[in-house]
């Protein structure tokens, strides 16, 4: 979340107050019935709205290319790691990699996959009892990369916006994990404020940071905490050059800023308006009707 599992009470609502889908499982589950929404429902629910997680959940639990993209992810991430090392000259500041927890470096799908079927929605009661479990996976490359970064020195900084009361159950999750840097130091979840650039400038004081991991872009500066989804790409345009040099991203189509653009940040919205907004920003092909011969 990372955008990561709290960002104080409006980052809650901003990223997973609700339940998310994917622009895959838009496109398979409601291609050909976009151009129009449904006519309202008073009784369209959350479990309605949960159906359309299933594609991408699926994918995410399931497919080659997940884990490929993952790997991929990584592999480019030591990559990168290597020349900040290289470059590293004596009396230089220690090197540092910054990483979201949720969707970045562990899966939490389970817990989406948990919302298919039921009349639920993301809530703080919901989401606290899935953390203290402490049942999330490592993504595919993770721990490697993790581990070689702190078998050359680098620290680990875990930025995340679950809530602070989870430090004790996430930090056994990790270490479960065989994560590296896994302590209070370097633990660094959300006390009074979702917003994650004061906590990276912190790292940065201290520390060269040669990589920032996340699954949300405002894992990486707080200028993608928009409420809109032309802000947000154009800022993806903007910042181009940082995506797999400075910026590591890792897929993730359940939840996140994007789906929060497409409701204004308002995850108020009823699970009928939420599918509306959602068909709403497909772009639709015609069909073969319009298709000149």
């Amino acid at each position: 979340m990372h955008f990561n599992q709290h960002r104080s009470l409006s980052f809650l609502s901003r990223h997973q107050m609700a339940p998310m889908l994917s622009a895959l499982a838009l496109g398979v589950v409601l291609s050909g019935c976009a151009s129009q929404n449904p006519p309202a429902s008073s009784t369209y629910s959350n479990d309605d709205l949960n159906e359309q997680l299933v594609m991408a959940t699926a994918w995410m639990q399931s497919a080659g290319e997940y884990r490929a993209l993952s790997f991929q992810a990584f592999n480019v991430a030591r990559l990168r790691l290597d020349q900040a090392l290289k470059a590293q000259k004596t009396g230089d500041r220690p090197l540092a990699v910054i990483v979201d927890c949720d969707e970045a470096v562990i899966d939490n799908t389970a817990f989406q996959a948990w919302l298919i079927g039921r009349d639920e929605r993301y809530s703080s009661a919901n989401w606290n009892a899935w953390v203290e479990e402490a049942q999330a996976r490592a993504l595919p490359g993770a721990q490697a990369f993790l581990q070689y970064a702190h078998s050359r020195g680098v620290e680990v900084f875990y930025v995340t916006n679950r809530d602070e009361s989870g430090l004790d159950a996430t930090m056994k999750n990790l270490k479960q994990l065989d994560f590296p840097w896994v302590d209070e130091q370097h633990m660094m979840l959300r006390t009074n404020a979702s917003d994650k650039q004061p906590r990276r400038e912190a790292v940065m004081a201290t520390h060269d940071v040669a990589l920032l991991v996340g699954d949300n872009l405002a894992d990486f500066d707080s200028r993608y905490d928009a409420d809109d989804v032309a802000t947000r790409n154009a800022q993806v345009i903007q910042d181009r050059a940082q995506f797999g040099e400075r910026y590591i991203v890792l897929p993730n189509p359940t939840y996140g800023g994007w789906e929060a653009a497409l409701y204004g940040g308002d995850f108020s919205l009823s699970p009928q308006e939420k599918d509306q907004r959602r068909r709403a920003a497909l772009r639709v092909w015609g069909g073969p009707e319009q298709t000149a011969p």
